[in-house]
């Protein structure tokens, strides 16, 4: 393990994530979020598919055994990305970035739920602290005495994060399961291109016929998609998850930055406080996945004979 590497890596990915962001953000008044999904999923399988090349992984990288469990990965994450997209168009991009912390929250939940495995009274109040952090965020959105479009814009847009967190959490679950039988490489490649027919499906909807800018910023986004998921397999090859996981914070950093320069975005004081709250909340939950799988280690350790 390379740790300073893996951390890069991480770093990297986060900022190349929050970028792509930002780009659907600049389309998203004009831009259906279906038309979105396709142009960010199907220009990333090039990106992908070269760099399984450049590794020699391509002929082996993308086999599958259960084609199924793929097309449900798919549906779950495509979900998660579309509606988060929606939510860019009406929220700040610190908010969707913040409120998007739920998503390992619910993932504890979820694992609970429908995986089996024990959830101890840290973990559970760690999820408490985190979820009362992201209502911070929420509640001067939620407003729903407020008629003004603008306020009710918002209302739409922190509901629609909320969703995107909830398909994300599933997303993630299932591809805890994938991971037992099912190769990385694989479970990238056939992410995108099941949400690139997704996102083609939304066609007779309403796409629009992109402005020479708006094409070239959806082309890029897609490219950045494909860059950031290179970056983020990088990072845990070279690093263990539980090193470079606290780092999925410092998104926070480059979407008040980007918000402020590039949006003219002011993060709310509620935005600040809820998310310094939802990120103390999961940097938690990690110390003690942490320490929990250093326990496991030593206890399998202990069971191994010796000699």
């Amino acid at each position: 393990m390379e740790p300073v590497k893996g951390i890069t890596f991480k770093i990297a990915a986060v900022m190349v994530f929050i970028c792509m962001s930002s780009l659907i953000k600049a389309t998203a008044p004009e831009v259906p979020p279906g038309e979105a999904v396709f142009f960010r999923s199907f220009f990333a399988i090039p990106v992908i598919l070269g760099w399984l090349w450049w590794r020699g992984d391509l002929a082996t990288g993308l086999r599958v055994k259960s084609p199924m469990a793929h097309f449900w990965r798919g549906l779950v994450g495509t979900s998660a990305m579309g509606f988060g997209f929606a939510a860019l168009g009406f929220l700040p991009l610190p908010d969707v970035t913040a409120i998007g912390y739920a998503t390992p929250m619910l993932v504890v939940i979820f694992a609970a739920m429908f995986l089996g495995e024990e959830v101890r009274a840290f973990r559970l109040g760690s999820v408490a602290l985190g979820l009362t952090g992201v209502l911070i965020i929420l509640a001067p959105k939620l407003s729903l005495l407020e008629n003004d479009m603008v306020s009710r814009g918002e209302a739409l847009g922190a509901i629609l994060v909320l969703i995107a967190a909830v398909f994300a959490a599933l997303a993630g679950i299932h591809v805890r399961q994938m991971v037992k039988t099912e190769q990385t490489s694989a479970i990238v490649f056939y992410f995108s291109a099941t949400a690139s027919l997704l996102g083609l499906c939304t066609l007779p909807f309403g796409w629009v016929v992109p402005s020479v800018e708006q094409a070239a910023f959806l082309v890029s986004a897609g490219l950045l998609g494909g860059l950031g998921q290179i970056f983020l397999t990088s990072a845990y090859r070279y690093a263990d998850a539980s090193v470079v996981a606290p780092f999925d914070y410092t998104s926070m950093i480059f979407a008040v930055l980007i918000g402020f320069f590039v949006f003219d975005e002011v993060p709310t004081f509620q935005t600040l406080m809820g998310g310094s709250i939802v990120i103390l909340a999961g940097v938690m939950i990690i110390l003690r996945e942490h320490s929990l799988g250093l326990k496991r280690g030593k206890a399998r350790q202990g069971m191994t004979p010796q000699g």
